[in-house]
């Protein structure tokens, strides 16, 4: 089945998923093209949080699961300025995209027609600078 507001395959097949991966590869080039400090300020953090290509490879391989996380991604700018914190916990150690991190926060955004997003940003060890980790609709 195809929707109409991205025209994007909404099933579960190994296919799908590989067009919605390149659908979010494509959006974040074009939104990394018009936003060139690859940063936008988050209110309830009171601090920026920077895009980087972590942020492209872990919310492509997550958000590419189902289509709900894809349309999310559309809506990233809204998302890292007005996520609100929920929680922050500790990297985990097995997973060595984490490892660069001395805290996850894990933030939430509601969006019409999709419901709550989770945006999880990484604090870097040292640099403290916050950035985006990944971005996934909540089911």
């Amino acid at each position: 089945m195809i929707d109409d507001k991205l025209n994007l395959p909404q099933d579960d097949s190994t296919e799908a998923k590989k067009v919605r991966k390149q659908f979010i590869i494509d959006f974040y080039s074009n939104w990394i093209a018009e936003n060139m400090t690859k940063q936008i300020y988050n209110e309830s953090l009171k601090d920026f949080i920077n895009v980087r290509f972590l942020s492209i490879q872990e919310t492509a391989g997550h958000a590419s699961h189902t289509y709900n996380s894809t349309f999310a991604v559309t809506f990233l700018t809204e998302i890292l300025e007005k996520a609100k914190q929920i929680k922050s916990v500790k990297p985990k150690t097995e997973n060595k995209n984490q490892a660069r991190f001395s805290e996850i926060i894990v933030m939430e955004h509601s969006i019409a027609d999709i419901g709550s997003i989770k945006l999880t940003v990484g604090v870097l060890k040292g640099s403290k600078q916050k950035v985006q980790y990944c971005i996934t609709a909540i089911e």
